[in-house]
């Protein structure tokens, strides 16, 4: 099974690159999904990230705009965070790549934010980087509801560069030039990873299910 990285900063299309891979039948784990299950009602960082930061739990769920004023602009806040979040993304991560490989998937994508900033890139067999010219990006952020320039700005310094991404990505995907062209992209890069072989599945340490163990992995 090969393992593929798709990430990209802020505004550059990612979201919509990894519905496109959906639709082409690729299985996708979204990391920022994961993180609104984990701090929404019942999810397990609720509790821990409560007890780091009071007062951000209402109603049995994490506030995420009062935790975003506790841990933006501060580094150190922000540390603490990741260090409760992370490992539980990670355990989503691995949960969903046993069950892909239990029905088989040849290719699967891990969309992350933070591909290359937390290291997840060493944990992939490929890396797909989504960009968009810096003027079309400050126009789809902008146009989000509660966005400014000035956090966007801020965003966009904590994020790495995108010149950085795409020089160390294995495929870089422009979504600057419409849909059809996005989406011609990805096929032909989904076509290449076809040919290749997965060198991170299965995970150390990994049994594979025995007979009505199936569907016992999420």
């Amino acid at each position: 099974m090969v393992i593929v990285g798709l990430t990209g900063s802020i505004g550059m299309g990612k979201t919509t690159a990894a519905m496109m891979l959906q639709r082409m039948g690729v299985p996708i784990h979204s990391s920022d999904a994961a993180v609104h299950r984990l701090l929404g009602p019942g999810g397990a960082a609720v509790g821990p990230v409560g007890r780091a930061f009071p007062g951000v739990v209402h109603d049995g769920a994490v506030d995420r705009r009062a935790l975003a004023e506790r841990v933006f602009g501060r580094p150190d806040a922000l540390r603490r965070l990741e260090a409760i979040v992370h490992p539980l993304v990670r355990a989503a991560q691995n949960r969903f790549l046993a069950c892909a490989a239990t029905h088989h998937a040849r290719i699967v994508v891990l969309d992350i934010p933070l591909l290359f900033e937390t290291g997840a890139d060493r944990r992939v067999d490929a890396t797909i980087c989504v960009t968009a010219p810096v003027f079309l990006q400050r126009q789809r952020v902008l146009a989000r509801p509660g966005m400014t320039v000035t956090r966007l700005e801020a965003i966009r310094q904590a994020q790495m560069a995108d010149a950085t991404k795409r020089r160390r990505a294995d495929f870089v995907v422009q979504t600057g030039s419409g849909r059809a062209f996005t989406r011609r992209r990805l096929r032909a890069v989904i076509r290449h990873l076809r040919l290749c072989h997965g060198r991170h599945w299965p995970l150390p340490g990994y049994l594979s299910p025995g007979p009505g163990m199936k569907g016992m992995e999420s």
